[in-house]
């Protein structure tokens, strides 16, 4: 397996990454509306100075995928000026448990640190007990739950 940059040339599959992640994450999310929905302005990702977008791939296959954008905390009461989001993390279900994931978070976690970046965020539905439970093994730590009523 290697990991590496994205590429323009990638942007097929990553299409079809994103629409797997909306269908893993219907489940959660009652408010999400049908149909094909674009979470990612993937090609601006890709080519964004402030962003990292990696893919892993095995045997010339791309198999899995994640990004970290540096973002500002929006508040002028953090005790940190820019943080590195993580997103769009997606393993194709054939290679799930392998530690594809982790092989994509360590990448991303250490282009944060080489920018001088403390700080790493990312989302996750509390119910999705498989995931909280791998990010907590990688070292991240609850921090809100964001709560809905519908009326």
């Amino acid at each position: 397996m290697i990991t590496r940059e994205a590429t323009e040339q990638d942007l097929p599959v990553l299409l079809e990454f994103e629409q797997g992640i909306v269908s893993a994450e219907r489940p959660f999310n009652s408010t999400l509306i049908d149909g094909e929905i674009h979470y990612y302005d993937l090609l601006h990702l890709i080519r964004s100075e402030e962003a990292l977008v990696l893919v892993t791939e095995e045997e010339n296959e791309i198999i899995a995928s994640g990004y970290a954008l540096v973002k500002k905390p929006g508040n002028n009461y953090s005790n940190f000026d820019r943080y590195a989001y993580l997103g769009f993390m997606y393993v194709k279900p054939e290679h799930r448990g392998k530690g594809v994931n982790k092989l994509i978070l360590d990448e991303l976690i250490s282009w944060a640190k080489s920018k001088d970046i403390s700080e790493i965020r990312l989302d996750v539905y509390a119910q999705n007990e498989s995931a909280v439970k791998a990010y907590e093994k990688a070292g991240f730590e609850p921090l809100l739950v964001t709560m809905r009523m519908k009326t």
